[in-house]
């Protein structure tokens, strides 16, 4: 069983930039692959970035490669999320999530077993 604990979220002006952490708790983060999803206001829960357990590999939505990098920091238990050059269509709650073996298709929410309670993010025009 593992816990997962978002922070970093916030109110940021479009082009800004943030980095939102999620910590794990239960057992170390080197045991999962992790990923980031985010649901805007009145959407379906999407995709936004992974990166693998084993050899430290990394996916990314079209959405937001280019402006965002996930990364982990194994010795602080810790995924970070990286957000740059900011669009007011980024604006969501954004989720940590974990799993021991990433799913065929990364994107997909169910492959996932362990999820955090999400941090806000909000991007003004």
């Amino acid at each position: 069983q593992v816990q997962l604990v978002e922070s970093g979220g916030g109110l940021v002006q479009a082009g800004g930039s943030l980095r939102l952490s999620c910590a794990t708790s239960g057992r170390t983060s080197s045991s999962y692959s992790m990923a980031w999803f985010r649901q805007g206001p009145g959407k379906e829960r999407e995709f936004v970035a992974a990166i693998r357990r084993t050899d430290g590999n990394t996916w990314l939505s079209d959405s937001v490669k280019g402006r965002f990098t996930i990364s982990r920091d194994n010795a602080k238990n810790t995924v970070y999320l990286q957000l740059n050059s900011l669009k007011p269509e980024d604006t969501a709650v954004y989720f940590c999530a974990a799993t021991g073996v990433l799913p065929p298709r990364v994107g997909e929410s169910s492959g996932y077993l362990y999820w955090g309670q999400g941090t806000q993010v909000t991007v003004s025009s």
